[in-house]
């Protein structure tokens, strides 16, 4: 059994770890939630008991053994390396230090084995590349990978509770004809899609973009790999989709791509098109697996393969991967 502790515990991704360890069965000896002082004294039930939800600082780390952190890059920068101190293992899942050369960044179907390179801190990635590495890896390891370029459709879950309030509010205001100013985005959210998500460079790639791009060469461990990436907001509540066009090294039909997937570890094939099946947001809504489907050949390129996933970005994208991550672990012994 283990100690654990959630940082950001009352938030939507620290919430959902929450619910990940109970359906997992994760062996939580004492849970410590953690979160800012305004949060703290609030009470959060977990396997049937209340916890009161505690406030965040260098000394809440005695005796934990694992600690889940969601909580933004400037807290886990603050606090991470206290919890290292007290001789806890950080499972973090801002972009603080996903790009660290001495931190793991990790999907266990993926790259599991770096997990016992940690020194202390193991990066959660993004939930565009989580999934998108679950996709990749069969197919890069059955015939190579030259390129992918990659167009994300993101639920407003992403960004946060805030921003799926705002959706809610926007969507009834614009039916009853009185919409409510934008808070959280620049532009209505609502019947709208936004290509803009994070802050934009002088390239005109968006922060989210580079995230993609260069967490999915570290995790395939290509980092000559050719990426490009275009991230969109869509009026979805949760679960982001992605087109992804993938140019192999070897040829491969659609078929052979299909088999690939289908045995693959965490992927949920939904690829059959002529029945009106396919990976939607609603159902991989609250589903650890990525759904993939949409699957065929490029006609444009000889070595082009085409796909389409949907996974949940709150799960997949972000909890339950951290969750799988402590489970490899502590089943491995690399604690």
């Amino acid at each position: 059994m283990f100690n654990v502790a959630v940082v950001g515990a009352t938030g939507a991704v620290g919430s959902t770890m929450l619910r990940v360890l109970e359906e997992r069965g994760f062996p939580v000896s004492e849970l410590r939630p953690l979160a800012s002082a305004r949060s703290a004294g609030k009470s959060i039930e977990f396997l049937g008991k209340d916890f009161a939800v505690r406030e965040l600082s260098n000394t809440s780390f005695e005796g934990i053994d694992i600690a889940l952190f969601s909580a933004g890059g400037p807290r886990s920068r603050s606090f991470a390396p206290a919890a290292v101190e007290a001789g806890a293992v950080v499972i973090d899942n801002s972009s603080a230090y996903r790009m660290d050369p001495d931190v793991p960044l990790v999907v266990p179907e993926v790259n599991e084995d770096a997990i016992r390179e940690h020194q202390g801190i193991i990066a959660n990635p993004n939930c565009v590349a989580a999934p998108l590495v679950v996709a990749l890896k069969p197919i890069a390891d059955a015939v190579g990978l030259e390129r992918v370029v990659l167009s994300s459709y993101q639920a407003v879950s992403g960004t946060g509770v805030a921003a799926v309030e705002e959706l809610r509010a926007q969507a009834a205001g614009y039916l009853a004809g009185d919409e409510p100013a934008p808070q959280v985005y620049p532009h209505p959210i609502a019947f709208n899609v936004l290509p803009h998500i994070d802050v934009f460079d002088e390239t005109g790639y968006t922060g989210e973009e580079r995230k993609v791009i260069a967490e999915t060469q570290k995790m395939l461990g290509m980092p000559d790999l050719r990426v490009s990436a275009t991230c969109v907001r869509v009026p979805v509540l949760n679960s982001h989709s992605a087109s992804v066009h993938i140019e192999t090294t070897e040829p491969i039909t659609a078929e052979r791509a299909r088999t690939l997937l289908m045995a693959a570890p965490g992927v949920a094939l939904r690829d059959e098109p002529s029945a009106n099946v396919y990976p939607l947001p609603r159902d991989a809504t609250g589903v650890d697996e990525v759904l993939i489907g949409r699957i065929r050949n490029d006609l444009s390129h000889p070595n082009g393969l085409v796909l389409w996933y949907s996974s949940d970005n709150l799960r997949k994208g972000a909890a339950t991967n951290a969750v799988q991550i402590a489970e490899s672990l502590v089943t491995k012994g690399w604690l």
